[in-house]
């Protein structure tokens, strides 16, 4: 039977506490924390970019050894983005992030077995060439393949990451998750490990330089994987996120 969750005066007790949702696009030569089976490669043979989200491996109950998202209690002194940045750090050594706004709230009485918790989602994001997280039992985990996950984080991680397909769209967010320099064939890369279709690399270019998102930097030093002229560097223009098209969609093959 579940408990209460009631004090001695009959007060409803519960939990506050905050999650996140960290996602990147680990790009070619980034798979050391892949599982082979599951490596999916480019038709160079390079591996192909890939959306993952930042997990821990619980060591206690309960769901003891299962994955979950980072989180931890809100304190009465902090706001809740505080308390994110708190838990990240303690947990993961992870410091500022790409991008960091509140995804959703998560009240089911039942979904923690042991107490009352209401949860506070929030979705963040970091470029692919970040470091490594340095938090013990801590990885990254492709999304299209999770493991069983603790709680209800599996919902969080999809909602999460409907989000972010929403606004690939109609928005510069993924200058969070790009190098800070990059080829297109990169940048088309994270958009299709984030969309989960092909995208049109020539469209793709000309659709956010009309926008204004991205600028060409300089000419690469090194020709591209076919040979050739050395491809182009770009970068976006703006590390803030801002809504640039309400109205955009992008659809297998062609952004529009």
């Amino acid at each position: 039977m579940r408990p209460a969750f009631r004090d001695q005066s009959g007060v409803a007790k519960y939990r506050h506490e905050v999650l996140g949702v960290v996602l990147r696009v680990a790009v070619a030569g980034r798979r050391e924390d892949r599982r082979a089976d599951h490596a999916q490669s480019l038709p160079d043979g390079q591996p192909a970019p890939v959306l993952q989200v930042l997990a821990r491996r619980r060591d206690h109950e309960p769901f003891k050894s299962m994955w979950a998202l980072p989180s931890g209690p809100l304190e009465p002194s902090e706001s809740m983005e505080e308390a994110l940045a708190r838990h990240l750090a303690e947990q993961l050594g992870l410091g500022s992030l790409g991008h960091c706004e509140q995804l959703a709230s998560y009240s089911d009485p039942a979904r923690d077995p042991y107490e009352r918790t209401i949860a506070t989602a929030y979705l963040g994001l970091l470029p692919g060439d970040e470091r490594e997280p340095v938090g013990e039992g801590a990885r990254w985990l492709d999304v299209d393949s999770l493991p069983q996950m603790g709680f209800d984080h599996h919902l969080v991680v999809e909602r999460g990451t409907s989000r972010l397909r929403a606004k690939l769209s109609y928005t510069n967010i993924a200058f969070a998750l790009a190098p800070a320099e990059f080829t297109m064939a990169t940048l088309r890369g994270v958009y299709e490990a984030v969309l989960g279709h092909e995208v049109d690399v020539t469209n793709l270019s000309r659709v956010l330089k009309r926008r204004g998102q991205i600028a060409r930097v300089r000419t690469g030093s090194q020709a591209g994987a076919r040979g050739g002229r050395p491809p182009s560097i770009w970068a976006f223009t703006e590390d803030s996120y801002r809504v640039t098209d309400p109205f955009a969609v992008l659809g297998p093959g062609r952004p529009s």
